[in-house]
């Protein structure tokens, strides 16, 4: 007989591996990272979106943090032999911290072409 409400067995197993959890956490932030320093430049009248740039090594550390977060936590779970939980977590914490790197990589590149572009329309 259950509590209506109450944790299952599988929610308190991934809340007992806080490292999956806040691998999740951070992965969210480095993926949220690029579009919310976008979006500030666009509402801002004292920012232009080449000031988004100063976004990108937030959002490539966040990333890299959530990566190692999540390879910890899964280590965590494999010394416990599956008992601590937060596999799926994990997981997904660590594909959104590649999911950030990359968004933070592909902004570098096009902040790089544009600067390319204008060093050549200016000569």
């Amino acid at each position: 007989m259950t509590v209506a409400g109450a944790a299952t067995g599988s929610n308190l197993r991934a809340a007992g591996n806080g490292r999956a959890v806040a691998a999740l956490l951070l992965g969210l932030l480095a993926t949220a990272t690029m579009p919310l320093a976008i979006l500030a430049t666009r509402y801002s009248g004292a920012y232009e979106l080449l000031h988004a740039g100063f976004a990108i090594p937030a959002a490539v550390a966040l990333g890299v943090v959530a990566i190692g977060l999540a390879s910890s936590a899964l280590r965590h779970d494999d010394m416990r032999l599956g008992r601590a939980g937060g596999r799926r977590v994990a997981r997904l914490g660590r594909a959104l911290g590649v999911l950030g790197i990359s968004l933070g990589a592909t902004s570098a590149v096009a902040l790089a072409v544009y600067g390319i572009l204008t060093y050549l329309g200016e000569r």
